[in-house]
């Protein structure tokens, strides 16, 4: 993991994009591309994806959300996720128990990744059953506890689909010391992006570049580095 990334860009392989649009997206000065999604992905889609970015130099993570489609060969790292407020605990360590059993994990390419995910409607959400309505102090404190008890690298703020709360954002940014805060969710424009790099020191936008229009995409990067 880079100190110095401002912008992730999220490809879902369950979702279609051009080879066009993935060019841009590759030459837009997003700093690392984090292949993600929650439902519908595959060993198959995968390799598409990577299919479509081959000769590409920017670092590209592997986010999985089942030990079924971890691939090592052609990510620079592995970042897993356990959702500390899931009410489902197989999001939080179940998963990552049968991984553990099954499939041999590499260890050394594995980078944990806190998620706080804050969107009750989201897909995300929904299959984790996440409690979240939660006061920016509350988010604080399940933020604190990833960092100082189960010393998490990364915590990452999850409205996935829909802006979220900056105050939420500048809450665990207060609250954390050395653990990087990733936010992702409904970042459509550079202000947003901007607005949530105050607090965040990377932002995650995803979603966005599945709409026409990729300037606003392109917006959030620079919002990002401004």
């Amino acid at each position: 993991m880079s100190d110095e990334w401002n912008h992730i860009t999220k490809i879902d392989p369950d979702k279609e994009i051009s080879q066009e649009k993935l060019d841009r997206v590759v030459n837009s000065g997003t700093d690392a591309l984090m292949i993600s999604g929650t439902l519908g992905v595959t060993k198959e889609k995968l390799t598409k994806v990577l299919d479509m970015l081959d000769g590409c130099d920017l670092p590209m993570i592997l986010e999985p959300s089942d030990p079924t489609t971890v691939m090592y060969n052609g990510f620079d790292g592995i970042y897993v996720p356990s959702v500390i407020n899931a009410s489902d605990p197989m999001w939080i360590m179940g998963h990552h128990k049968e991984w553990a059993v099954n499939f041999n994990p590499r260890w050394s390419e594995i980078t944990k990744e806190a998620y706080i995910v804050l969107n009750p409607d989201s897909a995300v959400g929904m299959v984790t059953k996440s409690k979240t309505d939660l006061t920016p102090d509350e988010v604080a404190a399940y933020a604190t506890i990833a960092e100082k008890y189960y010393d998490f690298p990364i915590i990452y703020i999850e409205y996935s689909g829909t802006f979220g709360d900056p105050e939420v954002v500048k809450a665990v940014s207060e609250a954390l010391d050395s653990a990087k805060l990733f936010y992702g969710g409904g970042i459509k424009s550079e202000d947003q992006s901007r607005e949530m790099s105050k607090y965040a020191d990377t932002v995650i936008v995803g979603n966005v570049i599945y709409e026409d229009d990729l300037e606003v995409y392109l917006s959030t990067v620079r919002g990002a580095k401004s």
